[in-house]
């Protein structure tokens, strides 16, 4: 167990800002469309299908839409082709990035993501130069509205691998294979609201840096997030 956690502010802004400019239910469609394309469009059957469903509802994306990313998906005829592509690199003052795309053009991808970073102050590197640096991890974020004594012993007798205690949340890290087996339980004893609920990547270590040294991080954040073939964006900045 562990203390303060960011989890549940850094993810509420990011999901403020995505929804804010449009581009947040855009990306989770495309990423249900990927998972429901390469697997079974029936979510108990597709793992993957069902981690990205739990991102989305997570992220309040209403039910007829992700049902209509499943639908296309299951299409016949359907001619979307996307690829999945990583570019790793730093930012300034030493932040080390991952961004995850989809894309169906890869040159156009590559060219937005690299003039961002360049930009910004930062540099692409080569395949393998940060993802060492991340591990994939289930999070879920909890208001602390539940009982911290139930959730704690709910998540830990469950295989939870660590709990934290915000000022207003709980969060929950998991393994990946056990993500959803921990949340279903949860849901089971009467949690219903999650602030966060997804697979991703989190920093082994964070950079901590000034109010201004984070302002020019958070540019290059922005501007990625702009391009709407970024998927994800993991940083180990603090």
């Amino acid at each position: 167990m562990s203390g303060h956690s960011k989890w549940s502010t850094i993810k509420r802004k990011k999901g403020e800002l995505d929804a804010a400019r449009g581009k947040v239910f855009q990306k989770l469609a495309k990423e249900i469309f990927v998972a429901a394309s390469k697997g079974d469009p029936n979510p108990d059957n597709n793992s993957a299908l069902r981690m990205v469903i739990e991102k989305a509802r997570a992220q309040n994306m209403p039910k007829d839409n992700i049902q209509k990313a499943i639908d296309k998906a299951s299409g016949a005829g359907n001619s979307d082709n996307y690829e999945a592509i990583r570019y790793e690199g730093y930012g300034s003052n030493g932040v080390a990035f991952m961004v995850d795309c989809l894309t169906d053009n890869k040159n156009r991808t590559a060219s937005m993501v690299r003039a961002a970073f360049t930009k910004h102050g930062g540099n692409l590197g080569t395949s393998g130069s940060v993802s060492y640096m991340f591990k994939r991890r289930g999070i879920i974020v909890i208001p602390f509205t539940y009982n911290e004594d139930d959730i704690m012993m709910l998540a830990l007798d469950n295989g939870a691998l660590d709990f934290e205690v915000d000022t207003d949340s709980y969060t929950i890290t998991t393994e990946p294979d056990d993500f959803i087996r921990i949340k279903d339980a949860l849901t089971e004893n009467g949690v219903t609201e999650f602030l966060v609920s997804e697979v991703t990547y989190v920093a082994d270590n964070l950079i901590e840096l000034d109010e201004d040294k984070c302002a020019k991080v958070e540019k290059l954040i922005n501007a990625l997030e702009m391009i709407d073939d970024v998927q994800d964006i993991y940083h180990n900045m603090a």
